[in-house]
């Protein structure tokens, strides 16, 4: 029996565009939802950097481009990441939901994304770990597609009994949205098989 459900699939498919319409639809339908996602930074046409973006509109930076001869201690390829800025963002989040007490409809907890620049938060582990293991909620989130070197907190995700992983592609995207909101609204009630 699955209690959470998350996307996978290469970066810019689709997956953050499929958690904001299966947010809204859950939301529309009294489904209580909070959480987070990630949104491009853009400069014109190009991309400078990542913001969290919670579910009530609030907005945090992750990551921007950083020049050569700055140094950070966390990098993902081009781009600093701003930990300080996400743990204070999203941590409150996480604890806040991994608190929750069951009600006849379970809360859903957007996490877009578990991904190499959120893992370099020890707290946002810890806080996702909790969550997933609270029986009161269910997780609707992200994980990058396995490439090369594994992240193992992200294959310990996708490898838990209780979670739906749905692959996102490039034929798929527009026809998958009922069946991952039919799949959430059964976790929320208990119905997941």
């Amino acid at each position: 029996m699955h209690r959470h459900v998350f996307l996978t699939g290469p970066p810019g498919i689709g997956k953050t565009t499929l958690i904001q319409k299966v947010s809204e639809v859950l939301t529309s339908s009294g489904v209580p939802v909070d959480g987070f996602y990630t949104e491009e930074v853009r400069q014109g046409p190009r991309r400078v950097g990542f913001d969290v973006v919670t579910m009530s509109g609030n907005r945090g930076k992750l990551a921007r481009i950083s020049g050569s001869n700055e140094s950070s201690k966390y990098r993902v390829g081009q781009y600093a990441v701003d930990i300080a800025s996400f743990e204070q963002l999203v941590i409150p989040l996480l604890d806040n939901l991994r608190s929750s007490r069951s009600s006849p409809r379970r809360p859903v907890c957007v996490i877009d994304e578990i991904g190499k620049m959120e893992l370099f938060s020890q707290p946002f582990i810890l806080g996702a770990k909790k969550v997933l293991d609270n029986s009161s909620v269910v997780v609707f989130g992200t994980l990058p597609v396995s490439r090369g070197r594994t992240l193992p907190f992200v294959e310990e995700v996708r490898h838990r009994p209780d979670v739906k992983l749905f692959t996102v592609t490039r034929e798929n995207r527009e026809d998958i949205l009922h069946e991952i909101v039919t799949s959430i609204q059964d976790c929320c009630t208990g119905k997941s098989k």
